[in-house]
């Protein structure tokens, strides 16, 4: 488009393939800090909820403190049918929220694809590059505004209503058991997300760079596969796999918010009314 060297289109595409991998290492980081933060929150959540004691009324001698740490913590039952099940519906949420964030991006760039093509075949000399003949950028920048509002909807829902569902339905602990399957799950999501997506795109640069030959550079079977990979790997890095650090944050900031309105007990169906 710029009639530019194809010096300059290697030289960018090296840089592009050294840039996708940085910003996988550094989306490692990112996560791992993003579920040290989730777990700090879910260590206040837990003592805000009396499931453990308040580290500032515990007293005693060295030899004592363990023992009352035990005896005032109460214990959260893996056996229990309500923890089971919140910790399931936790670990399937990061795959959920992943889907739609997907899905998300490709109904967004279908849309702008359709006004794209409608801007070509309505608006006279576009096709053609015919001077003083502009696109309408503006409607295209509206349609990538509303729709990346719009798509965000649904998964926004999932991560601050699915805390408040199982935390009033079935009380304070199968909350913590949700909490800890999200965050222990979108970690593994997130950090497969930001290096599997960038593996794909620098799999795609390299068979363009006739690395495997010529046979299997640009047209080839190998190409339409790389290509296909890049698809799906763009969205996995920079739109999934960073949104699950945002997730497993939220699910606990809005846990830790609302469990001092939740019942403690596993007694009864819906407890935590």
């Amino acid at each position: 488009m710029a009639e530019l060297p194809p010096e300059v289109r290697e030289t960018t595409d090296a840089l592009d393939a050294l840039g996708n991998t940085t910003a996988a290492t550094g989306k490692g980081f990112s996560n791992g800090s993003a579920v040290l933060t989730a777990y700090a929150l879910l260590t206040a959540l837990i003592q805000d909820s009396g499931l453990a004691p308040d580290p500032i009324e515990l007293t005693g001698t060295a030899d004592e403190l363990p023992a009352k740490i035990l005896d005032d913590t109460i214990q959260i039952s893996l056996t229990d049918i309500y923890v089971v099940g919140a910790v399931f519906v936790g670990i399937m949420l990061p795959y959920l929220f992943g889907a739609l964030t997907m899905l998300a991006v490709s109904r967004a760039a279908r849309a702008i694809m359709a006004e794209v093509r409608y801007q070509f075949n309505s608006v006279p000399g576009l096709r053609e590059g015919k001077p003083g003949v502009r696109p309408n950028h503006r409607r295209c920048i509206a349609i990538s505004t509303t729709s990346s509002i719009r798509e965000m909807i649904a998964p926004g829902m999932i991560a601050i209503l699915s805390p408040l569902i199982i935390g009033f339905a079935f009380g304070q602990q199968p909350l913590v058991g949700l909490l800890i399957a999200a965050i222990g799950s979108g970690y593994m999501m997130g950090i497969l997300m930001s290096n599997a997506g960038g593996a794909w795109d620098n799999a795609k640069k390299l068979v363009e760079s006739g690395y495997f030959g010529e046979e299997n550079s640009k047209g080839s079977e190998w190409h339409k596969a790389t290509v296909a990979g890049d698809t799906v790997g763009d969205p996995f890095k920079d739109t999934s796999g960073p949104s699950m650090n945002i997730l497993i944050k939220l699910m606990t900031t809005v846990g830790l918010v609302a469990i001092s309105l939740m019942r403690p007990d596993l007694s009864l169906w819906y407890v935590g009314l």
